[in-house]
């Protein structure tokens, strides 16, 4: 037996300490996620086009390092991976600090700061892949929808409390102050996993990125629907209220990552118990309906409950897909495959933030929600098709 069979108290401990150290180093991506729009609409005089690719480059990134950190986590394990994850959070911050200098000229601090993007999605894939895996080694796989709903947790969690944090740092200390904060974050949540034990990497023959892509991609795809809305409510939900000239628009992930949250503590073991394609399905069906009522809201305070439900629907369908994910490859390529189903909400996360800023700047912000609406209700019925594949594969 191992050490997680014998002693399964103590590996969810051991899981609750990496999920309180996940949420303490994402709070460098959340709270520069509404700040980096705003710095390059306000701070360096671009439009919106350049403030959603400034957002989306960090997830472009991690769509084309998924891959690696997964064989990197298969290879080295969790452990060594998430640490590495974190020390280039670091150095990304340090980056966005220089390209917020006031001395350099407005292009040259944009293509500082979207190096720094880069380096930071590659520390987000290493980081966010290494945990996981490690977590999972240390539960069994028997609850990975668990691991991977606490794993949310953390991340959307971080998401509740940097949106509002980050703008209020952006307003007190200014772009590099906030950046700065962000350097130190990672390092503090290297310390805190430093004492954790590792998972040894287990033994098997590889296969191609590519081939496990061919294993999961109705999981991925679905996964990579329900994220488009979150990354479009990421990108411009502040800016949707400030054009409207509506109050509290530094509460729109603090809404949706609270619901988030809520739904992880209270429903993340469904997936384990009842499956993840049904769970998937119902979250899917009421993301549709928060971004709806986002695109539609007349008042602040029914956009603020479309970000409500928005977060509450987006809440377990990567859990519950992700559980999926597991049970169709060995453990020894869990960690890739896992990278790869990742990868597909990264695309969408990527592609969300360029392509919905040419249409708010032609369209307002209000078709934004819209389109993240339309992408959920096709996601469920990805999720659907899922589902019956699973059943007349059990069945034979």
């Amino acid at each position: 037996m191992t050490n997680t069979e014998t002693r399964p108290d103590q590996a969810y401990r051991h899981v609750l300490a990496l999920t309180g150290a996940l949420f303490l180093s994402y709070l460098s991506v959340a709270m520069s996620l509404p700040a980096v729009p705003i710095h390059v609409l306000n701070g360096l005089g671009m439009n919106n086009t350049y403030g959603g690719l400034a957002v989306g480059i960090a997830f472009l990134s991690t769509i084309l390092t998924r891959g690696r950190a997964g064989a990197s986590s298969d290879r080295l394990g969790g452990k060594i991976c998430m640490q590495r994850g974190l020390v280039i959070y670091a150095v990304a911050g340090i980056i966005c600090v220089i390209s917020g200098l006031g001395q350099i000229p407005a292009f040259a601090a944009y293509g500082i700061l979207i190096i720094g993007r880069l380096l930071l999605g590659l520390g987000e894939s290493l980081a966010m892949v290494g945990m996981i895996n490690w977590a999972i080694g240390l539960m069994g796989h028997h609850r990975s929808g668990r691991v991977i709903a606490l794993v949310g947790m953390g991340i959307y969690g971080s998401f509740a409390a940097g949106g509002p944090l980050g703008l209020l740092l952006l307003d007190r200390i200014g772009f590099t102050g906030l950046m700065g904060v962000c350097t130190l974050l990672p390092l503090l949540g290297i310390l805190m996993v430093n004492w954790l034990p590792a998972v040894a990497p287990h033994p098997g023959k590889r296969e191609s990125f590519w081939k496990i892509i061919g294993r999961i991609w109705r999981p991925g795809a679905t996964v990579g629907l329900q994220g488009i809305g979150f990354a479009a409510l990421g990108a411009f939900f502040s800016l949707y209220f400030i054009s409207r000239g509506w109050p509290y628009a530094g509460l729109g992930l603090t809404f949706f990552g609270s619901g988030f949250v809520l739904m992880r503590l209270f429903c993340g073991h469904l997936p384990d118990r009842i499956g993840g394609t049904p769970v998937a399905m119902a979250s899917l069906g009421v993301e549709a309906i928060g971004q709806y009522l986002l695109w539609l809201a007349p008042t602040p305070e029914l956009a603020l409950l479309g970000a409500l439900l928005t977060g509450i629907g987006c809440s377990m369908v990567f859990p519950a897909m992700g559980s999926e994910v597991v049970k169709l490859v060995p453990p020894h390529l869990r960690g890739t495959a896992v990278g790869g189903f990742a990868a597909f909400q990264d695309l969408a996360y990527g592609a969300t933030g360029p392509v919905v800023g040419l249409i708010a700047d032609r369209s307002g912000y209000a078709p934004v929600f819209l389109i993240g609406g339309l992408t959920a209700t096709l996601g469920l019925w990805v999720a659907f098709k899922a589902h019956r594949v699973a059943r007349q594969q059990a069945i034979a």
